[in-house]
């Protein structure tokens, strides 16, 4: 009996460690012809992550590191930590009845490096480097996802390894297909990448012609969020890679960031256009430049410290929960073309949630093709909702503009009715006007030939008045020279005194115009050159011949040169002198003139030796003769 349960004991023990080992045993994928594809999910992928990069391939295939790898705990395992090294491994089983060839693919093409173990048929590993990091053409197989080539030569079970390095949120997405089924499933799938990329390009264009006709910025914003979200969708899905710039791995890292950020940007200035924010919602206006100025500041930084904070993709929920919230704010307010718009972005916004759900880790949405690409689904359909946004944007405001016209085109109706109105009253005033202007105008004709004869009659008047005036200046100016002439003979000839002498001699410009005249009455000539031309002098009165460039003053030889006596009063004491025959005494002409008596003295005494010298011409001369002491 004890042997009995002793054996019963051992039976269970055994039952349930094999039972363990059992669940723990990692999940083996058979290949079969009738099976085109198979997805690998949970325990059928194990992982362990390598956090310091410490592990050689040689420690990962050992035993001893076999206990280390964990079944993955949901559908489609990820590289959460950004620039970590995870370990990856799957087991095939081989079938020799099967025909086909087989190939493994990963559907991410983020991933940045990955290093595949291959097994071989000899027990050893063949080690080929994959990931966008890598230059396009060392793929094994040129397609925009990575394919592993598998030999199928036997029925053993071969354990494939992967060393996964990111800077990006990787998908761990493995796949077991037919060469057969993979061409079917590329064609197709490329297929349908043209179609996408081509819808993009048909509105891009379309829009770009009616930007071109319309010159409406809406338009042009549109084309370019379009073309930003068709760079973004081949930069992500790796068609841009394979044909755009299959040899910039270092480019092609941050591609998808700049698309990314043109595409927000370009979408918050297409929401600020279409639906008028800057009237409608100024206040939203400003939070939508915020929201610009802040995305370009934090991708400016992300470029240039830290690239490996472009994997946030969240971070574009920012800017389309603005634009999606400020369509349903505009719409309202009464704002149709918001309508399509807020439709089109609840497509955008779903997708960009499962997508976003889904990287969290809510792996029961992540359920196929359909959710893979659901974000491009959502962009088409958001396209068309735009379309139809802008459409009814122009439509109501064709609408809008008829109703417009047609207001015109009744007021003008009014206004020509109005117009022919007040026509009318002003043809009625503009001939009774006319009339009286016309009878006016006679009346006026006759007074202005009343005025005419008037005119006539002054106009013989004033040339009657002119020619006595002219007589009467004629026997003024003959009346003037009479009495100037009495006058200056009278002083000449008579005794007066200095106040009425001065009156013909007020000045110093009088006395010398009297000494020129005196001086050179028979012509000038140059006392040097005898020159006969000569120019008016720097001195007043004075003359500067026109050769040697002699100037001689008015007062040079003359009995006047050198003498500080004003002219005026030496004129007078050569008259008072002359008048009294030399007997006046230098005391009475100190009286008369206001000068000290010695300067009369001395200028008088050489008055008296000029006349002494002249006495017999002086006899000679008239009632003018005291000119004839002057010139010496």
């Amino acid at each position: 009996m004890k042997l009995f349960f002793r054996s019963l004991f051992l039976f269970t023990i055994s039952f349930i460690v094999l039972f363990s080992a059992e669940l723990k045993a990692q999940k083996v994928v058979e290949i079969h012809d009738s099976i085109p594809q198979h997805i690998f999910t949970f325990k059928e992928i194990e992982v362990l992550e390598d956090d310091a990069e410490q592990y050689s391939f040689e420690q990962i295939r050992s035993d001893s590191f076999d206990r280390k790898f964990k079944a993955s705990i949901s559908s489609t395992p990820q590289t959460k930590k950004l620039n970590k090294t995870y370990w990856f491994k799957i087991k095939i089983k081989q079938n020799e009845l099967a025909n086909k060839p087989f190939l493994l693919e990963f559907f991410d093409q983020t991933i940045d490096k990955m290093t595949v173990y291959i097994p071989q048929s000899d027990g050893s590993y063949k080690i080929e480097n994959l990931g966008d990091a890598q230059p396009f053409n060392k793929r094994l197989i040129h397609h925009k996802n990575f394919e592993i080539p598998i030999q199928n030569d036997g029925t053993t079970v071969k354990t494939y390894y992967f060393k996964i390095k990111s800077s990006q949120i990787s998908d761990i997405i493995i796949v077991l297909r037919s060469a057969e089924w993979f061409i079917s499933y590329a064609l197709d799938e490329y297929f349908y990448f043209g179609i996408f990329n081509g819808m993009i390009l048909v509105f891009s264009f379309y829009n770009l012609i009616m930007y071109i006709a319309i010159r409406q910025k809406q338009y042009l914003y549109y084309v370019l969020y379009n073309l930003s979200v068709g760079f973004f969708e081949t930069s992500n899905d790796g068609i841009a890679y394979q044909y755009f710039w299959p040899n910039a791995p270092a480019w092609n890292q941050v591609a998808y960031a700049f698309a990314l950020c043109a595409t927000s940007i370009f979408a918050l200035l297409f929401t600020k256009e279409l639906l008028l924010i800057k009237t409608k919602a100024p206040k939203i206006n400003k939070l939508i430049f915020g929201v610009i100025l802040a995305r370009l500041i934090f991708f400016a930084y992300c470029y240039l410290f830290n690239q490996n904070l472009f994997s946030y993709k969240f971070i574009e929920a920012i800017p389309l929960s603005v634009a999606f919230f400020t369509g349903i704010y505009i719409y309202k307010k009464g704002y149709k073309p918001a309508r399509f718009f807020v439709l089109g972005y609840s497509f955008l916004f779903a997708g960009f949630m499962l997508k976003f759900l889904i990287m969290l880790g809510v792996s029961w949405l992540n359920f196929g093709v359909i959710t893979y690409y659901s974000l491009n689904f959502c962009f088409i359909l958001e396209m068309i909702f735009l379309s139809f946004a802008i459409g009814d944007k122009v439509r109501i405001l064709k609408t809008t503009k008829d109703k417009a016209q047609q207001k015109m085109i009744r007021q003008m109706v009014v206004n020509a009715t109005l117009k022919d109105t007040i026509n009318r009253e002003l043809e009625t005033k503009v001939e009774e006007r006319t009339r009286e202007v016309y009878h006016k105008s006679l009346i006026i004709e006759s007074k202005n030939q009343a005025l005419e004869e008037v005119n006539t009659l002054l106009q013989k008047q004033a040339e009657e008045i002119s020619r006595m005036n002219a007589l009467l200046a004629q026997d003024n100016e003959e009346l003037q020279e009479n009495v100037e002439k009495v006058t200056r003979d009278r002083v000449m000839n008579t005794e007066v005194d200095f106040e009425e002498f001065s009156k013909i001699y007020p000045d110093k410009e009088a006395c010398y115009n009297f000494l020129a005249e005196l001086k050179w009455s028979n012509g000038y000539q140059c006392r040097r050159c005898s020159n006969d031309h000569y120019f008016n002098g720097h001195i007043l009165n004075s003359r500067r011949c026109s050769k040697c460039g002699y100037e001689e003053s008015v007062t040079t030889y003359t009995i006047f040169h050198g003498t500080r006596i004003p002219i005026n009063k030496a004129f007078y004491m050569i008259f008072l002198i002359y008048s009294s025959k030399g007997k006046i005494s230098s005391h009475k002409l100190s009286e008369i003139l206001s000068i000290r008596q010695s300067t009369c003295w001395t200028f008088g005494a050489r008055i008296k030796k000029v006349m002494e010298d002249r006495k017999k011409t002086l006899k000679k001369t008239g009632k003018n003769g005291w000119s004839q002491l002057v010139i010496e």
